[in-house]
């Protein structure tokens, strides 16, 4: 789930009643092929490509398009996969707990490199706005690109994706969940 999903959950809200099955698990196999193809086309093949996938929803969704793209491109020398945690970099630190999900592990010098930053869910941007400012704490990439597996509107801030797996027109009040089985939306309820 997304971040403002994540914050809804217990103990803090209610629990995710899925009301409709968007993406079955073959239709997110079919979107991480289909965005593994565009990262590579963009990127004129993966030589300086690093994926990072932004805690908790972003990280198996990055060591999938890796598996993707080693198997498409089969270079000499796997893609590398990092995960960003971005709770201590988030603008709504003081108004909500801040509860760091897991580490963060970059698995190689940024600089120079096309960062390829990977999330379940891309809704207000304020997550991805974060993980831009944690991300500088690393190095300087030669540029930062975004694969979302869902974009569901509502931007807070100016962000768009480069690679998406699906646009999904939600509501606020409504709640996307991305997991291995496939995407349902729905809501939260106490």
């Amino acid at each position: 789930m997304a971040e403002r999903e994540r914050r809804l959950t217990p103990p803090y809200g209610g629990v995710f009643v899925a009301r409709t099955r968007v993406m079955s698990a073959d239709d997110i196999n079919r979107a991480i092929w289909r965005m593994a193809h565009e990262i590579i086309e963009r990127n004129h093949g993966v030589d300086g490509v690093m994926l990072v996938g932004l805690q908790t929803g972003g990280v198996p969704l990055a060591q999938q398009l890796a598996d993707a793209l080693d198997k498409i491109e089969a270079p000499e020398d796997p893609i590398p996969v990092g995960s960003l945690d971005v709770a201590f970099y988030r603008d709504d630190i003081g108004l909500r707990p801040v509860l760091p999900e897991a580490v963060t592990d970059i698995p190689a010098e940024i600089d120079s490199m096309v960062v390829v930053l990977v999330d379940d869910v891309l809704f207000t941007g304020r997550t991805i706005r974060a993980a831009l400012n944690a991300l500088s704490d690393y190095g300087r990439p030669k540029a930062v690109q975004l694969a979302v597996m869902i974009d569901r509107g509502h931007r807070e801030v100016p962000i768009r994706p480069d690679f998406v797996g699906k646009n999904l027109p939600t509501r606020r009040d409504e709640v996307v969940n991305v997991g291995a089985d496939g995407v349902e939306l729905g809501e939260m309820v106490k």
